[in-house]
């Protein structure tokens, strides 16, 4: 009896040692279904950081930009990227334009982050410039923009709302196709290019609201800026802008913009054509 008891308890324990190393096996050594999951979960959780952080800089696009005593914003003007006259700067100075920002470490800013940076007196880095170009001509897309795009370059045109059935002006597509590029912001330039000094305070509103809404409308944004047709405002037109809902104005007079300035009054530095390279960089760093 006692050998049969003892026989038995042998079954018994290599039966659990059998079932020990079989649970010790599953552990150590997982199926493929099971690695292949493992595998997921982590791309998943790493999708997930960087998903969290692209979203954490998107909500706060100048959490990296630091305080100064006062903005120096040089605001270039352009206008049709062509030859002709003297409003009219050839497709390859601007391309030499460009470069010479590019290669001299200018950060170009949109019309969103230059509004920020005069109102917040903050910067993302020393060397700053807002390039714009007035009246929406054609070749602001078919000159301007490519070179904007391979030079890696940002700039805002100034929408004559008004135009865009005119052969020489951009359309609404043209306008959003270039918007969607990231390397294009519209910001108005009034719906029919008039001289705001001449109207009467009414027109002038009608003129400042009426493509404010249409840009606002058709491009899905706040425009937060008005250009001046020809430079020309009074103190009616400044009233106007603020009722408009207008940040801030371009002007066409000659100088560095600064954060001391009047908000609705900003000088921006015009860009001739036959301008060397020297003079070019005269218009960014000092006053005319």
């Amino acid at each position: 009896m006692g050998g049969f008891i003892m026989h038995m308890r042998g079954i018994n324990f290599v039966l659990g040692l059998g079932v020990a190393l079989g649970l010790l096996a599953g552990c150590q050594a997982a199926s493929p279904a099971t690695k292949q999951a493992s595998s997921q979960s982590s791309k998943t959780s790493a999708k997930s950081v960087h998903s969290s952080a692209k979203h954490q800089a998107q909500a706060r696009p100048y959490q990296h930009w630091h305080t100064v005593k006062d903005v120096h914003l040089p605001i270039l003007m352009y206008h049709s990227i062509s030859s002709g006259n003297q409003l009219r700067v050839p497709a390859k100075e601007f391309q030499t334009e460009m470069t010479y920002l590019k290669a001299h470490g200018y950060r170009t800013l949109t019309a969103n982050e230059a509004v920020y940076a005069l109102k917040h007196r903050r910067i993302p880095q020393k060397k700053i410039v807002w390039i714009t170009l007035d009246d929406s001509y054609k070749d602001n897309m078919t000159a301007a923009w490519p070179i904007l795009k391979q030079t890696h370059q940002h700039a805002t045109i100034n929408f004559i709302t008004g135009f865009t059935h005119k052969k020489n002006h951009l359309t609404l597509a043209d306008a959003k196709r270039m918007q969607a590029s990231g390397n294009i912001d519209f910001q108005s330039h009034t719906v029919r290019h008039l001289d705001l000094n001449n109207l009467t305070y009414q027109v002038q509103l009608t003129e400042l609201s009426s493509s404010k809404k249409w840009l606002d409308h058709n491009l899905q944004q706040n425009t937060q800026v008005i250009c001046y047709p020809a430079g020309r405002a009074n103190q009616q037109t400044i009233k106007a802008d603020k009722q408009a809902g207008y940040q801030y104005a371009l002007s066409t007079a000659p100088g560095i913009a600064t954060s001391t300035q009047n908000p609705y009054n900003l000088t921006r530095q015009r860009v001739v054509p036959g301008m060397s390279l020297t003079a070019f960089q005269t218009l960014l760093t000092s006053n005319n």
